[in-house]
């Protein structure tokens, strides 16, 4: 096997249909299966829930690598299971720094307006580092065939995936000092107006947002020499966006056409109650229905088929196939039996779920992979847990 320079793109060009190698390599597929099961995991579900319920919420950070090992444990790529390594006491103290900033940004917020923006810048810049930091500790501690994963995004670039959300959000955040403070006062105009805008601003570039994250996670993926690329252009998040978008705006017109057509003159707003009292529910049940078994499905479905097949190098890369109408019948299988055992299905469901997810995925690869692990732990060891101790060492729970 050729060497191959340390977290090397191996800039071999992919494209949506396979690998482009040498002449001489041969591709291979890994399936990845999952045989994780509904009965075994509802064991583990409910201890953690009892714990969680002793401990008033404690216990979350042994309760999560208890569930992480056992999903981790399950998902086997090629045959062997991954691993998983984190250490609960580290992640506990991620939860409570996250926990402790979120207590100091509301109190700040009740405090004054001014405290409240000073918060809010506060946490924006601390974020980036801490959603960094996450990722490291999560893909730092697991491991395939005895090779440990790495996430290699550099903190510079994480602060440049969050600078343009934190821009296009800042403006309303500021919009808030001009709202006065008596419930009672309407605000002026220029405020509702200008807050609207901002609001059509972040919705027309929530795509747009969604790739720059999406990119810096899926650039920056580490296995031993290799590391991933991300091949999906900005346009194809706006073209995955645009059915459910048409989707949503026009039931939200037809809402909006039958209130104003029902409740347009001043006679007609005496009876707005009464109508309202059938009326809302019936809205909000259609509204649910609409996301969870519409919208909901088909974005998950198109948004990982998107973002995995185009995630990749030369010499390796995912191909993801998971289908709508799969996606469409979990769902609402997995959302009648939740209904109908009162929440107690939960567990049987997220399996599932995982179960459809993961084997609807695959890799391609032209590269050896036994022999590259094997070349891997031949090397020095680096020191433990590098990878996953950057920023604190702290597992935040993004």
């Amino acid at each position: 096997m050729p060497r191959l320079s340390p977290l090397s793109r191996c800039h071999m060009p992919f494209n949506d249909n396979h690998i482009e190698p040498s002449s001489v390599a041969t591709v291979r597929r890994l399936p990845i299966e999952f045989t994780g099961s509904g009965s075994e995991y509802f064991r583990i579900w409910i201890v953690n829930l009892l714990l969680l319920l002793v401990t008033l919420g404690l216990y979350w950070p042994w309760a999560k690598v208890r569930r992480q090992r056992y999903f981790w444990g399950n998902t086997l790529v090629d045959g062997d299971p991954l691993g998983f390594h984190g250490d609960p006491k580290q992640m506990f103290k991620g939860w409570v720094l996250v926990g402790v900033l979120f207590v100091l940004y509301n109190w700040a917020s009740s405090f004054s307006a001014v405290a409240s923006l000073v918060a809010f810048v506060a946490l924006a810049a601390l974020w980036p580092a801490l959603w960094r930091s996450s990722m490291a500790f999560r893909m730092g501690n697991t491991s395939w065939r005895g090779l440990r994963f790495r996430f290699v995004g550099s903190l510079r670039d994480a602060y440049l995936a969050h600078l343009p959300p934190f821009l296009v959000v800042l403006p309303m955040v500021l919009l808030t000092f001009a709202i006065p403070e008596d419930p009672e006062q309407a605000p002026p105009e220029w405020v509702m107006a200008s807050f609207g805008g901002a609001f059509v601003l972040l919705v027309l570039t929530l795509p747009w947002l969604l790739w720059r994250m999406k990119a810096y996670q899926h650039r920056h993926y580490a296995l031993g020499p290799l590391q991933t690329d991300f091949r999906a252009s900005v346009g194809s998040f706006y073209l995955l966006a645009i059915k459910p978008f048409l989707l949503f705006a026009g039931v939200m017109g037809l809402i909006a056409l039958y209130v104003v057509t029902s409740f347009g003159s001043a006679d007609a707003l005496g009876g707005l109650l009464g109508e309202m009292m059938w009326v809302l529910p019936v809205l909000v049940v259609g509204f649910w229905v609409l996301m969870f078994l519409g919208i909901g499905p088909w974005i998950t479905t198109r948004l990982q088929n998107l973002v995995w097949t185009k995630t990749g190098n030369g010499q390796m890369r995912f191909i993801s196939q998971l289908r709508f109408r799969d996606m469409l019948w979990m769902s609402i299988k997995n959302g009648l039996l939740i209904g109908i055992t009162l929440g107690l299905y939960w567990p049987f469901a997220k399996v599932a779920m995982a179960r459809l997810r993961l084997e609807a995925v695959h890799v391609r690869t032209v590269t050896d992979m036994q022999a590259l692990l094997a070349a891997e732990h031949d090397r020095p060891a680096e020191a433990a847990g590098d990878a996953a101790g950057d920023f604190f060492g702290l597992d935040v729970g993004l």
